[in-house]
């Protein structure tokens, strides 16, 4: 498996889109478990770090530090 490297306020793609349409969420929180909220109608979501990284699609906007 391919490890994804992802770090706080990155915008990432997800697999299945919210139901407001939007397809883009952005990290909020990290450690065990990951918190990303919608970029459409700001609804978060905290999902298990496991679950996250297998439904993650891929990174849209890395975060500049």
């Amino acid at each position: 498996m391919v490890e994804k490297n992802f770090d706080l306020n990155d915008i990432v793609e997800m697999k299945k889109q919210h139901p407001c349409g939007a397809n883009r969420w952005k990290i909020i929180r990290v450690g065990m478990d990951i918190r990303i909220k919608c970029e459409g109608c700001g609804h978060s979501v905290l999902i298990p770090r496991k679950e996250f990284t297998r439904k993650m699609k891929k990174i849209l906007v890395k975060h500049e530090e």
